[in-house]
């Protein structure tokens, strides 16, 4: 019960908003029997709520959890999101007038003129994120990244690695649509194929059930991968610490199930024609809530600093903090982690944006130094966390092509 009095905040902030939504549903001026509908149907999302706050299992199992989770989220984005917009328009329209909402005086007209321009406005997102969840989150897309790398080993010259990140299988529930994005990742055919962190949302057992698919993810190099913040199980209750150390134990053994070469904190040599390319990987390393496993020198050890390395490192922020400036060659680094957001607007090659860019400043693409002597790409992630939905930044199989200077 206690685990769910977190529930009773957003519950407040929920009836704080539609108060103030409803102030300019009123003006829409649509009649008594529609405000009475408005709040019956928002009733019913308070007693969804409730019902969820008594019923609340910190101890159910990660599936019931993730539908408990989901279903909260999808009701709680869905509903008030678009609602920000009818909000504002009143508050403004408020302000304007100098504080009164109050018919009179000439103003009626333009009332209702202001709250249908702000319901009409809020069916925008709300129809988008409809659209995020029964077909964004798995609106799977290609992207390609050409890296320019000096002192490349000519061996890999245009040699391609495919990379996926943040799988979270933990919010999986269709087979048929994830296998889109595994027939995807195939079909590219990579050299070879680095996942960036985040297989699961807590637990291993959550990856079971997918590992026949995903191991169908192969490469003539190799499959490489590290883990992510939520792979470590820092977010669940564990009932002894001995339990989360077993349970990254069984995670670090579907890695090996799947056939991918686990790297935490060290680095495998690819070996083609003769010649060699460096690969790194470290564990995660991000800015305080996030935890701090990484140990980049410990990967980078017995390798020579001059030669050039890729560096494989779940949370981009690690990038700023410990890789940009390292006396080692590390140049490119490959993360995930922000998942863009899962909401945003992209116009390829002019625009992009997301809440997300004011927590990291660097969230999603290709981030090359001004030199040109090393670079960041930040993937978009393949799966979703917590909501379940995509809006405007879509789920992301990149491939990154090596070329010389």
């Amino acid at each position: 019960m206690r685990s769910a009095l977190f529930l009773f905040f957003p519950l407040v902030i929920f009836i704080v908003l539609d108060i103030l939504a409803f102030q300019t549903f009123k003006a829409l001026d649509l009649g008594k029997l529609f405000g009475r509908v408005y709040w019956a149907i928002h009733g019913l999302g308070y007693a969804y709520i409730l019902f969820a706050i008594f019923q609340f299992d910190p101890n159910a199992s990660p599936e019931a959890l993730r539908r408990g989770m989901q279903g909260f989220m999808i009701y709680a984005i869905a509903l008030y999101v678009p609602k920000l917009f009818p909000i504002s328009a009143g508050l403004l329209e408020d302000l304007f007038r100098g504080g009164t909402w109050v018919t009179g005086h000439g103003w009626a007209s333009r009332r209702k003129f202001v709250a249908t321009l702000g319901w009409g406005l809020a069916a925008i997102p709300f129809l988008g994120i409809l659209h995020g969840v029964f077909r964004g989150r798995f609106k799977y897309r290609v992207l390609t990244n050409r890296v320019t790398i000096p002192g490349l080993p000519k061996a890999f010259h245009g040699f391609r690695i495919v990379q996926i990140s943040d799988i979270h299988s933990g919010s999986f529930s269709d087979p048929d649509e994830v296998r889109r994005g595994v027939d995807m990742v195939v079909a590219q055919r990579g050299d070879a194929v680095v996942f960036t962190g985040d297989l699961v949302n807590n637990v291993a057992e959550e990856m079971t059930p997918w590992i026949g698919l995903f191991k169908e993810i192969q490469a003539p190099h190799g499959v490489y991968s590290i883990l992510g913040n939520h792979d470590y199980g820092d977010y669940w209750q564990w009932p002894s610490e001995q339990a989360k150390v077993d349970n990254l134990a069984a995670l670090c053994g579907q890695h090996a199930a799947l056939g991918w070469d686990l790297l935490r904190n060290e680095h495998r040599l690819i070996q083609k024609d003769g010649e060699q390319l460096e690969l790194l990987g470290i564990e995660n390393w991000g800015k305080p809530p996030f935890p701090q496993y990484g140990d980049l020198n410990k990967a980078l050890a017995g390798l020579p600093p001059e030669t050039p390395k890729i560096l494989l490192s779940h949370d981009p922020s690690h990038y700023d903090a410990q890789v940009v400036h390292h006396p080692a060659n590390i140049a490119l680094t490959l993360s995930g982690h922000t998942h863009g957001m899962q909401f945003g607007i992209e116009i390829p090659g002019w625009f992009k944006w997301s809440p997300v860019k004011f927590k990291y400043a660097k969230w999603a693409g290709s981030y090359p130094e001004s030199n040109q002597s090393r670079a960041l790409y930040v993937n978009r992630g393949f799966g979703y966390l917590a909501f379940p939905g995509r809006v405007g930044i879509w789920p992301e199989v990149t491939v990154h092509e090596l070329h010389p200077a």
